[in-house]
């Protein structure tokens, strides 16, 4: 299995994203394009990252009923980015319509994940803004449980968790993790998070990299750093 660091382009205007990627001259990162970029500039932003060579996670996180659900995702199929995703709590039902229709006509699709829970969220807010009691371990696994049954190709969850939905959900089935910072950055609005090198003993496939990346004074090197310590390169 592939696995990859992806810089979250948490920017609002496609000129902040090319003077940012311009940077990188000697490699063509993994990116995840989310929805203050995607609202931003539209679909046109992701076509043109595409056409500059790189992979393209797109990061919006759909949740609706399944026939809505669906048809956009039939829409979103014909971008040609290599990972989206929705909330799993929007049912089985729904993670099966989006399935349908993000598969082209010629069997082809990209990866599709699902949301377990937000890294922002830990258990006291799931408690009290969801009114949901279960353990927040249990609750994202059952999630992952599901997304499987759906037959979806992984989960967003935190790098916490990761081993653990692999052993639920097997090897094969992908861990895609956000929540993740370089020693001694800022965690900002997150709840769980680790390092770079700690999310690799953990078992997470791909990480997400925001801040640590598009904040810091030399970026390319904070990309680096986040590749070594995950890759080994």
């Amino acid at each position: 299995m592939n696995k990859d660091v992806i810089i979250a382009l948490d920017f609002d205007s496609k000129e902040k994203v090319f003077t940012f990627l311009d940077k990188f001259t000697g490699v063509k990162p993994f990116v995840k394009i989310g929805m203050e970029l995607y609202y931003a500039e539209g679909p046109e932003i992701v076509k043109e990252i595409k056409r500059r060579g790189h992979k393209i996670f797109l990061d919006l996180k759909l949740h609706d009923i399944p026939n809505t659900v669906k048809k956009s995702m039939k829409v979103l199929s014909e971008l040609d980015v290599d990972m989206t995703n929705l909330h799993a709590s929007g049912t089985i039902n729904m993670m099966k319509g989006a399935l349908e229709g993000l598969t082209r006509a010629d069997g082809t699709r990209p990866l599709l994940i699902a949301v377990t829970q937000l890294t922002s969220t830990d258990q006291e807010s799931m408690e009290n803004d969801l009114l949901i009691k279960e353990p927040i371990d249990k609750v994202v696994m059952h999630y992952a449980n599901n997304a499987l049954v759906a037959g979806l190709d992984g989960v967003v969850c935190s790098p916490l968790e990761a081993g653990k939905v692999h052993g639920v959900c097997g090897e094969g089935f992908l861990t895609v993790t956000p929540g993740v910072r370089l020693a001694g950055d800022a965690v900002g609005d997150q709840k769980r998070v680790t390092t770079p090198a700690k999310a690799r003993e953990l078992g997470s496939d791909y990480i997400v990299v925001g801040r640590s990346i598009t904040g810091a004074e030399d970026p390319v090197s904070a990309y680096n750093q986040c590749v070594k310590e995950f890759l080994g390169e």
